[in-house]
């Protein structure tokens, strides 16, 4: 079974900001899949379903985004997954530019605390992940304030295309892998 994990925070002050990215594409896929992530376990929303005719878990950690990996690692271990093989992760990326994505099979955090507490809590980073450009702190920004920050007006539009991307770039990963993925989808969106 699949586990996608959409990186956030929990609590209303939170939605729609740029470090929940990861949570609202897990929203787009359960809605464009049918799946109710409601249920409470380990620390985490989850829910089960099939994308692209794979069993999949759709999981929204509800630990704060700098201790994902205390939930993550509590379902990877019960749910047996082989988090080289079968564990997607999603999550914001000020390095990319707004609505860009960029798909790996392994590698650093990148700066990112949720990141950086999985790798932690797993003992390595080889692990798929999608990262979501929220576009660059402007200087003079404290960058906790800009990543829990809102969208722009003008930036909402390029953050839905990027939803529906993460949406078709899990796709292919599940149906054709990562590699298929990167090929189509790290590459930059022109505006």
């Amino acid at each position: 079974m699949y586990m996608i994990v959409g990186l956030g925070n929990p609590g209303g002050q939170y939605e729609n900001t740029r470090h929940n990215i990861g949570f609202a594409v897990i929203d787009r896929i359960a809605e464009q899949e049918g799946i109710r992530v409601a249920e409470k376990k380990h620390r985490a929303l989850i829910g089960k379903g099939c994308v692209a005719g794979e069993k999949c878990m759709l999981a929204k950690p509800q630990t704060f985004m700098n201790l994902s990996g205390e939930s993550v690692r509590e379902l990877v271990d019960y749910y047996k997954v082989d988090a080289e093989r079968e564990l997607i992760v999603i999550s914001d990326d000020i390095s990319l530019d707004v609505g860009q994505i960029r798909i790996r099979r392994k590698g650093s955090a990148g700066g990112h605390n949720g990141l950086k507490n999985i790798i932690a809590h797993l003992g390595h980073d080889g692990f798929t992940r999608i990262r979501i450009g929220v576009g660059e702190k402007p200087e003079g920004y404290d960058l906790a304030d800009y990543v829990l920050g809102h969208f722009s007006s003008g930036e909402r539009g390029a953050m839905e295309e990027a939803k529906d991307l993460a949406l078709a770039a899990v796709r292919t990963i599940l149906s054709r892998g990562a590699d298929a993925a990167m090929n189509l989808y790290n590459r930059k969106v022109e505006r």
